[in-house]
């Protein structure tokens, strides 16, 4: 069975999620993305405490395209090091995997 993954990363506002997302999804590198708003980070950055309200976003791809997928949002992303990891999937339901596979372009 050809294995998926999440690919997680965050966004500063629901809009540039939602652009990044449908743009990957456009390109058929992902077969779905969902984007959690309201999500508060507090982290350290260049020294400093941070807090801030970020959107999660989880894109559903083929294992082979998460570089694809991870290269795309390094390419637009507004932060200078976004937080991009990819998430194994342990069993995917067989209708759905075929729906997902389906959606995604088969990689080179």
């Amino acid at each position: 069975m050809e294995r998926v993954v999440f690919v997680y990363t965050t966004y500063p506002s629901v809009v540039e999620a939602e652009k990044a997302g449908r743009a990957i999804v456009e390109r058929r590198l992902a077969a779905c993305v969902n984007i959690v708003p309201g999500m508060i980070s507090h982290y350290r950055w260049e020294g400093a405490l941070e807090r801030g309200e970020e959107a999660i976003v989880l894109l559903k791809t083929r294992a082979l395209l998460a570089d694809a997928v991870s290269e795309a949002i390094k390419a637009g992303h507004p932060y200078a090091t976004p937080a991009i990891l990819v998430l194994p999937i342990e069993s995917v339901e067989r209708n759905y995997l075929g729906w997902l596979l389906a959606q995604t372009q088969s990689p080179a």
